[in-house]
């Protein structure tokens, strides 16, 4: 199974460790208190505003206030909160990493890379309009982008260092005795690149994004998302993800399955 499924698996197995870091990838990946997040909610948002009418920001911004609003404790960040409220909400320059978080659905309708580009961006403006923040949505789509139609860890590793200026010559081992907690761009989009490039599978990447430590969810979520454009999504993985959303999303999940897959 491919496609935003990754993004949304990532999100649940991570929602438990945030801020609560375990430094290991020994870990088991849905323990009971495991659930979907602002990453799932927004994500399959965004999944609805493509099948909907991908050339309308209206549309964007009504679904990602419904999906919002229907879920007022998914752990948003306090502006997107006060966005959710707004009868007229404007962008407000985040740099933070809900723009990468939510994204990948726009590499998977995309039929050329220059389209996926523009559809993160303007994925992310409505609310992530500063720099950072779109620059983390961007590259993190095209990471997912190339991954899905084929492109080797070396090729996405040199475009994303050329066209975003990330670091992804680091490695897990080096970034993971002193990562801490940080929800910017700057500092979680590329380490999430980097679980997906030092990963060998599927899994491998979540476990890899959840032992740094630090925004575990949305780590997980980005990595995943990348992920599942170059491998399966293991079947008992995937299921025990779905099975911890409620109908209303499952619907929005199948949907976009359904216009897309």
């Amino acid at each position: 199974m491919k496609g935003i499924i990754g993004a949304i698996c990532g999100d649940i197995i991570g929602s438990t460790r945030e801020r609560n870091p375990l430094k290991t990838k020994d870990f088991e990946l849905y323990p009971p208190r495991s659930t979907f997040t602002d990453d799932t909610i927004l994500t399959l948002a965004v999944a609805r505003w493509l099948c909907q009418d991908k050339d309308s920001q209206d549309v964007l911004v009504e679904n990602l206030q419904t999906f919002g609003n229907e879920y007022p404790y998914g752990g948003y960040g306090g502006r997107f909160h006060r966005w959710l409220a707004q009868e007229n909400p404007q962008p407000y320059q985040s740099w933070a990493n809900g723009s990468a978080m939510r994204v990948s659905p726009c590499a998977w309708v995309a039929e050329t890379l220059e389209e996926a580009q523009d559809l993160a961006k303007r994925s992310a403006i409505v609310t992530h309009d500063h720099p950072e923040g779109i620059k983390g949505a961007l590259a993190t789509c095209d990471a997912i982008y190339l991954a899905r139609i084929g492109a080797t860890n070396e090729e996405i590793k040199d475009h994303i260092e050329i066209r975003y200026e990330y670091d992804l010559s680091r490695t897990l081992d080096e970034i993971r005795p002193t990562y801490s907690f940080d929800v910017s761009c700057a500092g979680s989009v590329p380490e999430s690149i980097i679980c997906f490039l030092e990963s060998e599978d599927f899994e491998d990447t979540i476990r890899n994004a959840v032992s740094l430590g630090g925004d575990t969810d949305t780590q997980a979520a980005i990595a995943g998302s990348i992920a599942s454009a170059r491998w399966d999504v293991p079947k008992d993985i995937a299921d025990e993800a779905l099975d911890r959303l409620d109908d209303y999303l499952y619907d929005a999940y199948l949907e976009f399955q359904e216009n897309y897959f």
